[in-house]
């Protein structure tokens, strides 16, 4: 019988939940992961090596050990579990089912790693560093005792491979602890988790067609890239025909990215780590920036940052070093293909009308046509910030349609939420309502329907000489008439604020002059 979504998504956080006597739900992440990854692995290459011997029963009578061994790693594994200590008393394979038989012996974590580090030597292609730092397999980190009662926890996760349970069901299971442990973990899941419900905006937007790469400068846990495959398989195209690119610069975070879009049963992929404003890892032969058909990025907001000192990517000038916001955005314009790339970031509203520097950069961005679209979100949908945040979409100018050319389109999405437990949440009604307004046609005011925003949604495509008559402010409110009433209310709130503490200066003055006056002294402010 097929194990059920909600079946392993109980036992797994079961398995998680053992971990609370020893550190906090911020950091279940870290060791939940690579156990439940070990296990997946185990699992599968067990699976795959049952029906190797089941339907070579008879080969394997006047086969030798090598050609064996050949055979069922051509035609049945596509990764490998070694042997460690091979060819002696001690050995023993590096899999979950032989640690289990041992699990009170001690140095259960020593074992643990061994096991870890054996499996990404094995397999350099696909798992190298893909376990990260491990530092948790510490006797002084996480006992044994607690450790084991993970584990045994863990094993009561029904077998995690193809003959038992769908790639979709353990994806699924991967990505609600995910979620699960973004609920918890406050500001620091902002990381590596962006809401699912803004990835599928961004991804429905930019839209992944089959053949086309996808690329995510800061990839996290890998959800952009997961779901742009998800998308195109929901449309009826072949998610597995993408070609997945990530960069992280956390190791650990990285190692989860891989761990994801393996569990959810995708192999074209290759996600590097390091920094990306200051080691890029995807370049040409001729070490300029790699191009893509798709970016997707939820980078760190408002980032202090070294700023490049020469750099192609500089378009318009160099981000200043108290905020990398502009310099991501850089990258992206650099890494869109010329001929249909396009991109899709979420950054904070400050990008659309700060000064300086950044002024100078969105100017030469604005005159070259590179944006088209700036989409305004509610407050406080993110784990990391309650802040409210703009998507912001870049084209080729080649592959802009004619009717969006020289212009830029501004959706306030604004008050199209749902209030969750810890955040707000886009439904998918919003989704479907933003995603329609940014393929409709216009009217010729520029508006969609709606102008008002009495739906919570409204639109305008605004031609760039406006916006250039405006100084390159980008500020959604300049431009629709319901977000620029609710900043004129604002207004009218800081003008009534500032009467009042006139009014209440002068009130003041004419007290102390009476005290004065009577020969009451001490009261001067």
């Amino acid at each position: 019988m097929a194990v059920t979504q909600q079946e392993i998504e109980n036992r797994l956080w079961d398995a998680a939940d053992e971990l609370r006597v020893a550190m906090p739900e911020a950091q279940y992440s870290s060791v939940v992961f690579p156990l439940m990854f070990w296990k997946y692995l185990s699992d599968t290459w067990e699976h795959q090596h049952q029906a190797f011997l089941a339907e070579n029963k008879g080969l394997l009578e006047v086969l030798s050990a090598e050609e064996a061994h050949e055979i069922e790693y051509r035609d049945y594994q596509s990764f490998e579990i070694p042997f460690i200590h091979p060819n002696t008393v001690q050995q023993r394979r590096a899999s979950w089912s032989s640690i289990l038989t041992t699990i009170t012996q001690p140095s259960l974590g020593q074992r643990v790693r061994a096991s870890l580090q054996a499996i990404e030597t094995a397999n350099p292609d696909k798992f190298s560093r893909l376990f990260g730092a491990m530092t948790w397999t510490s006797e002084e980190v996480l006992s044994g005792e607690v450790l084991a009662a993970v584990m045994q926890a863990m094993d009561r996760v029904p077998k995690m491979h193809e003959g038992n349970m769908s790639h979709d069901v353990l994806g699924g299971a991967y990505e609600y602890l995910l979620k699960r442990f973004s609920d918890g973990s406050g500001t620091r899941a902002g990381q590596f988790f962006t809401p699912r419900e803004v990835v599928e905006l961004i991804v429905e937007i930019v839209a992944p067609k089959s053949f086309e790469s996808v690329y995510d400068p800061t990839c996290g846990s890998g959800g952009m890239l997961i779901a742009s495959a998800n998308l195109l398989k929901s449309h009826v195209g072949r998610g597995y025909t993408l070609r997945l690119y990530g960069q992280e610069a956390v190791p650990d975070t990285a190692g989860v990215a891989r761990m994801n879009l393996f569990m959810h049963n995708l192999t074209q992929f290759q996600v590097e780590v390091g920094d990306t404003l200051k080691d890029p890892r995807f370049k040409k032969p001729d070490g300029s920036i790699a191009q893509f058909d798709v970016i997707v990025a939820n980078p760190p907001y408002s980032l202090k940052w070294k700023p490049w000192t020469k750099d192609p990517r500089a378009i318009g000038g160099v981000a200043p070093q108290s905020s990398a916001d502009w310099a991501f955005v850089q990258h992206m314009i650099a890494s869109m293909g010329l001929k249909k790339g396009r991109a899709g970031v979420v950054l904070p509203h400050g990008v659309l009308f700060r000064g300086g520097q950044e002024a100078v950069i969105r100017q030469r961005v604005l005159d070259d046509d590179l944006l088209e679209a700036v989409i305004g979100l509610p407050p406080n949908l993110f784990y990391s910030t309650s802040i409210p945040t703009c998507i912001l979409v870049f084209r080729a100018p080649s592959s802009k349609a004619p009717e969006r050319q020289d212009g830029v389109l501004f959706i306030d999405a604004s008050k199209r939420f749902t209030k969750a437990k810890n955040r707000n949440i886009l439904t998918n009604a919003d989704i479907a309502d933003v995603v329609t307004a940014y393929h409709s046609n216009f009217t010729a005011d520029g508006y969609l329907v709606d102008p008002e925003g009495e739906s919570g949604l409204a639109a305008r495509f605004v031609p760039t000489t406006e916006i250039m008559a405006n100084g390159y402010d980008l500020n959604i409110g300049r431009y629709i008439k319901q977000a620029a009433a609710d900043q004129e209310d604002l207004g009218t709130l800081i003008d009534a604020y500032n009467l009042a503490r006139a009014e209440r200066k002068k009130t003041e003055q004419r007290m102390l002059d009476v005290l004065t006056a009577a020969g009451i002294e001490g009261f001067d402010e």
